[in-house]
């Protein structure tokens, strides 16, 4: 799609300008006219100017004199003399005696500089501001300054615009918004049956999972004008604007019609509204507008809405009932087939090698999302920029993976021989306690340098196959893999260190959910004690139990991380040798591959070497 720019810059600018242009004109460039005040002269300069004839009004006071020149443009006085003489010289001078002589200039020339001329130019800038503003917003009914203008970019029909064919990985959605696509191009055969089109359509997922571009697809695909618009833009600062704005989108869409509205972040103004008094009427204004605005438009004439959130448990429920936002579509993580199609998408985007495996790459990118994805062919290119070459390899891929998950090598962080040992036996617990276990992924990798991401090292594990579901002797040992790095170094230094941090996060929280969550727990058996929201955005966990039932989870948990600890502690304990034989490898050569791993796992007894030695 092509998006259609309309620049505008606010009003208040142009009249703060205008006003600054009066101030100068009345302050700075007439400072002697407007305020011009009488000069005194003397007596002298007064008989002067009456022998040359150069008085125009005179006015004789008590004290003083009060006078003006021929032209009435300045104003002067004098002190009265003892002149008996003086009324018949000013006669004869031509003056013209005046009761009152203003000591200002003449009220109409006052009058015209102080109001008419800053008037008529403020006039004149505005006529020529409104009319230039006018073009740009839309016409000469545009709102006044802009502000209940909505901010929705327009994109029209392209040839180069987004299709289906961009969008890859997400086929369930593509499936459910081709009905939509359908409806604009022959709505007669859904009239003919009496079918009416969903109003809305919530897509509904992670960040980075394609909501925004699917529906950029769909408007593709229908080949309709496409008008996008954040949630955010609907907030204003002046009560009433964001209504004002919701208005002015809606009555766009409907000149345009058939076409589609897309707002996205739509729980910025589709919050649940609390009924509290003194919240934030703003945003509740624009909501309600919104809600009215779905009801009271035509289906008929081909406008869709289509909205994304990754809060979708936040919405108001007015706003996903029938008739407006009635049709939910969900945008999730991509599978291994689906990450294998994205990645090939963005690969055609670069130059890449001809023996580049996406399946390989996509097993290593469990869980990552499209935006990810995108990112890690990126930095696979940058890779190849940087070693000077024409494409990226598979070893690009693979790296720009690590990149993605770990950060980049640091480079300037240098171990001691100590620490580089001890990171060494940490990792290969982690790799050993899980390649001696059933149901546990394989090892991938195993590296002790460090990483921008802070981790001093890291064991990659690559699942052969999908999962979707773990039993509870698959979680058990997965917490069992998180201790066995801390069980290495005691076992090993007979100590522990900091390393472990993150797997003892990761390892309680996986205990807790088993108990709290999955039900895996005799005690509690299926009773839900935790409560999840946020899903799409980490998942916020709260505890739903009473004081007495959380200290007990408590002790539940602990209990099982220490049992896991344990047997990881056996296992290695067991299996000391190949410990030592595959630390001393590691800390040799820094990064082994899965295959090396499992060579010196399977080694003769005769072939095992001793504890490593710094």
């Amino acid at each position: 799609m092509k998006e259609v720019k309309s620049p505008r810059k606010p009003f208040i600018i142009y009249a703060l300008v205008v006003a600054v242009v009066i101030l100068l004109l009345n302050g700075l460039l007439f400072p002697n006219i407007l305020e011009q005040r009488t000069e005194e002269v003397d007596y002298g300069t007064f008989m002067t100017m009456t022998e040359n004839k150069e008085i125009g009004l005179v006015e004789v006071q008590d004290t003083e004199i009060v006078f003006t020149d021929k032209n009435q443009e300045h104003v002067y006085k004098t002190g009265v003399m003892n002149d008996p003489g003086l009324v018949e010289r000013l006669h004869d001078a031509g003056a013209k005696f005046s009761q009152n002589i203003e000591e200002q200039m003449p009220v109409w020339m006052s009058l015209l500089l102080s109001y008419v001329i800053p008037i008529a130019i403020f006039l004149f800038i505005g006529n020529w501001l409104s009319k230039k503003m006018a073009s740009k917003m839309g016409g000469p009914n545009s709102m006044a300054f802009g502000m209940g203008k909505s901010n929705a970019k327009i994109y029209v029909q392209s040839d180069s615009g987004i299709h289906f064919s961009d969008v890859a990985g997400e086929e369930e959605a593509k499936e459910l918004l081709s009905e939509i696509v359908d409806f604009l191009h022959n709505p007669a055969r859904y009239r003919e049956i009496g079918a009416s089109m969903p109003k809305g359509a919530l897509l509904v997922g992670p960040p980075g999972t394609g909501k925004t571009l699917l529906a950029k697809a769909v408007a593709g695909e229908a080949n309709v004008p496409f008008f996008s618009i954040s949630g955010s833009e609907f907030v204003e600062m002046f009560v009433g604007m964001g209504a004002a704005k919701v208005r002015d989108l809606f009555k766009q869409a409907n000149e345009k019609a058939p076409c589609i509205v897309f707002i996205d972040e739509i729980d910025t103004i589709g919050k649940k509204r609390d009924g509290q008094i003194g919240g934030n009427d703003e945003r509740e204004q624009t909501l309600n507008q919104l809600l009215t605005e779905m009801d009271g438009f035509d289906g008929s004439k081909g406008v869709v809405i289509l909205a994304a959130t990754n809060r979708p448990d936040s919405l108001d429920p007015a706003l996903l009932r029938p008739g407006r936002f009635d049709r939910r579509i969900p945008v999730e993580l991509p599978d291994m087939q689906g990450r294998a199609d994205i990645l090939r998408v963005h690969a055609k985007k670069i130059k890449i090698a001809d023996n580049v495996d996406f399946n390989e790459i996509a097993k290593m990118t469990a869980g990552a999302s499209g935006a990810e994805l995108a990112n890690i062919v990126n930095e696979a290119a940058l890779k190849a920029v940087r070693e000077h070459r024409k494409f990226a390899t598979q070893a690009d891929m693979e790296e720009s993976v690590e990149v993605v998950i770990a950060g980049y090598e640091k480079k300037t962080r240098v171990l001691s021989n100590k620490e580089k040992l001890q990171v060494a036996y940490h990792e290969v617990g982690h790799a050993l306690v899980a390649a001696l276990q059933t149901h546990s992924a394989p090892v991938q990798k195993i590296t002790i340098i460090p990483r921008t991401s802070g981790a001093l090292g890291y064991t990659m594990q690559v699942d052969e196959k999908e999962h979707f579901l773990m039993s509870k002797e698959e979680l058990e040992n997965k917490i069992a893999t998180f201790t066995g790095g801390r069980a290495a170094e005691e076992l090993i230094f007979h100590s522990s260190s900091t390393g472990a941090s993150n797997d003892i996060e990761q390892a309680t929280k996986l205990a807790r959910a088993m108990i709290t969550q999955y039900g895996m727990s005799d005690e509690f058996d299926m009773v839900a004690l935790q409560h999840i929201s946020n899903q799409y955005l980490g998942g916020d966990a709260s505890l739903a139990c009473s004081d007495e039932t959380a200290s007990y989870i408590d002790k539940k948990v602990v209990e099982l991380v220490r049992t896991q600890h344990e047997k990881a502690r056996r296992i290695l304990e067991e299996n000391i040798m190949k410990l030592h034989d595959i630390a001393k490898y590691l800390y040799e050569h820094e990064t082994i591959t899965g295959d090396e791993f499992m060579e010196i796992l399977n080694r003769r007894p005769e072939q095992a070497g001793g504890p490593v030695q710094e």
